[in-house]
């Protein structure tokens, strides 16, 4: 059976703890990605030490579990082997057995990430604000049918289709496309026999797993917010971040789903453009940002902050239909006199909507309604029993899940893989 972890905002919430502490404590046999890229970040902390994931799938880090990188991730294979290696140097045993490739990942290329750039310096002030990873070209070029495969690296018309590609790039961006297809090339002649050990019939894996009954965590990248169809479109990522993204990237069987768990941050952050109804741009923004320490994995970017977005989160759980939630970094508001919470957007014309509207223009319009909520004011960093929360912090916990009807089963209160109230 397979539990799914989602994020349920606009990403960074702390997906890879909740995935860390479930490994740690269930034993997944495998631990699978299904979209994206390396433009993923998940952060675990055990002990002293910091592990750092973005393609690779943050189950690598459990001994006992085999690592999946599924057919809708666009595979970056220099960040590969990078990942690797640094997991290699820190002590992780047998990392290079217990990972898996599936051939019909598209092969995110250094053009991609030249052209990311370029895209993004002509929208000017209507930056999307990418990680400049190529990841949307990448998907491009797969709807396009232009793309490559990983399975393309082993015939000889890759060349030819990479030179192609390249070629139309350069119609369109002249000389200030900066790129040596010659190079890209010899690349990929030079690594093939290097990747083909990890590669595997993802397909056909999964058909083996699911008959076998074996367990299996699927670590969500980015988050709903951020979906090609249900996030805050254009300012999203380029693949589907949802439940039926997992889906579709693993060939899994949606009858073999357990459970779909949200994660969701005590508040909210977002980086790049795009909107953020409760975003926070004073004193309160500059807090959580450096109490929380919102600063982006995959990028170094400095996270927007503000209040809990409820209006957010009932979009995310009408899309994702969770089965439980995990409140991650309730310690970073311990000492706010005063946390609100967005129930819902008053409109223009006064009248008060709950839902998440598609025209952003009609949004940036709206005002939040917001539900002032008197802080406990007491640290509760480290705590590991429900029963030890202050009354306060045990109100605001209910409060969410009143208003979504949905449990939260797991409650972060530090950066370490202990550090989680399970309920």
């Amino acid at each position: 059976m397979a539990s799914i972890i989602l994020g349920a905002q606009w990403g960074d919430e702390g997906k890879g703890k909740l995935t860390d502490n479930l490994l740690a404590t269930n034993s997944f046999d495998i631990c699978a990605r299904a979209a994206g890229g390396h433009n993923a970040g998940h952060s675990i902390h055990i002990g002293t030490q910091k592990f750092s994931f973005h393609l690779l799938p943050s189950g690598l880090v459990s001994p006992s579990t085999d690592n999946l990188i599924g057919s809708g991730v666009v595979f970056n294979v220099d960040a590969f082997f990078e990942e690797l290696a640094e997991l290699d140097a820190k002590g992780v045993p047998d990392v290079h057995k217990r990972i898996h490739v599936s051939t019909r990942c598209h092969v995110n290329l250094t053009l991609h990430a030249a052209v990311d750039g370029l895209s993004e310096q002509a929208l000017g002030k209507s930056q999307i604000g990418t990680t400049k990873r190529g990841i949307g070209p990448s998907y491009s070029t797969k709807a396009a049918r232009d793309g490559l495969r990983i399975i393309d690296i082993y015939h000889a018309e890759f060349e030819i289709k990479l030179r192609m590609l390249a070629e139309a790039y350069r119609a369109r961006y002249g000389e200030i496309l900066v790129y040596d297809v010659d190079k890209e090339i010899q690349k990929f002649l030079g690594i093939r026999e290097k990747l083909r050990p990890y590669l595997v019939d993802a397909v056909e894996y999964m058909r083996v797993a699911q008959e076998q009954k074996r367990s299996i965590l699927i670590e969500g990248s980015q988050a709903l917010m951020l979906d090609l169809d249900y996030g805050s479109y254009p300012f999203v990522t380029s693949s589907n971040c949802s439940v039926g993204g997992c889906i579709q990237g693993l060939a899994l069987s949606p009858f073999n789903i357990k459970s779909i768990i949200g994660v969701v941050k005590a508040y909210t952050t977002r980086v790049g453009g795009g909107p953020f109804p409760t975003e926070e741009h004073e004193e309160v923004g500059t807090k959580l940002q450096e109490i929380g320490g919102e600063i982006g994995v995959s990028t170094g970017r400095r996270r927007r902050c503000g209040w809990l977005d409820l209006v957010v989160l009932k979009h995310s759980a009408a899309v994702n239909y969770y089965t439980t939630l995990n409140l991650t970094k309730l310690d970073v508001l311990d000492t706010f006199p005063t946390i609100r919470v967005a129930v819902a957007y008053i409109t223009p014309d006064g009248e008060k909507i709950t839902s998440f509207p598609a025209d952003l223009n009609f949004l940036e319009k709206c005002t939040p309604e917001y539900i002032d909520f008197e802080g406990w004011q007491s640290s509760t960093q480290g705590l590991r029993e429900w029963s030890d929360l202050p009354s306060q912090a045990q109100k605001y916990v209910e409060l969410i899940e009143s208003e979504l009807g949905i449990k939260i089963g797991y409650i972060g209160t530090g950066k370490d893989r202990e550090d989680m109230i399970i309920r």
